[in-house]
């Protein structure tokens, strides 16, 4: 492993907004689940959650933009991670968590009804391998049991198959399409969606890839 991986490794441990366990340590309550605004944040404001964050550029992004929110990204790349907690140390931003875990784990980190909304970024459209696509329906199931009621879900993506896929998926499932554009930025559609930009969708931009966007409720949240 390269040396700088590893100091980034080493360095995650000390940051107290960063949570990661072991594999057997997840059969545990998490002792946040159900109570993060009043045990972490100390508040009663809305939970973000951006689920396979990377670096957190959308989670630090809102954060800074919405202080009277909560945002928690969540990523398996240690690595990754180590880059937006640099970032909510050196700016101080008290309404941001990152958790360290595979999205399958969502439910034992998060209550039900404890999460407001979802943003979905440029997730690995898992050619193939349907039941692990971010935007399944079993991956939907799970974000209905810890969505509030009219919980709202974003998928940005520059997957054009990926962003079909998951249209045909709220459509057959009898969800709510609220926003939708295989073109987001020619689009008309403003707001966070276009505000910020990680950094490969940079790249993707640069090399004229179009970017995907769907905004959607599901039927019974």
């Amino acid at each position: 492993m390269p040396k700088k991986k590893l100091i980034h490794f080493q360095e995650n441990l000390t940051f107290p907004f960063l949570f990661q366990f072991r594999f057997h340590e997840l059969g545990k309550v998490f002792h946040l689940r159900g109570s993060w605004g009043e045990k972490f944040f100390g508040n009663t404001n809305p939970i973000i959650l951006e689920l396979g964050c990377g670096k957190g550029e959308y989670t630090t992004g809102l954060a800074r933009s919405y202080p009277g929110r909560n945002f928690i990204g969540i990523d398996i790349k240690g690595a990754r991670l180590w880059k937006g907690c640099r970032s909510v140390k050196e700016e101080n931003l008290v309404n941001v968590a990152f958790i360290r875990s595979q999205i399958d784990h969502l439910e034992h980190y998060f209550a039900p009804g404890e999460v407001s909304e979802i943003w979905i970024t440029f997730p690995d459209p898992q050619p193939g391998k349907v039941r692990k696509r971010l935007t399944s329906p079993r991956f939907l199931n799970k974000y209905q049991n810890i969505l509030k009621p009219g919980g709202i879900i974003h998928l940005k993506t520059d997957d054009p198959g990926f962003y079909e896929y998951t249209l045909e998926v709220v459509n057959e499932g009898g969800h709510i399409t609220m926003e939708s554009s295989n073109d987001v930025y020619s689009s008309g559609i403003a707001g966070d969606v276009i505000r910020f930009c990680t950094h490969y969708e940079n790249i993707w931009l640069g090399i004229g890839k179009k970017i995907c966007y769907l905004k959607f409720r599901l039927k019974h949240c």
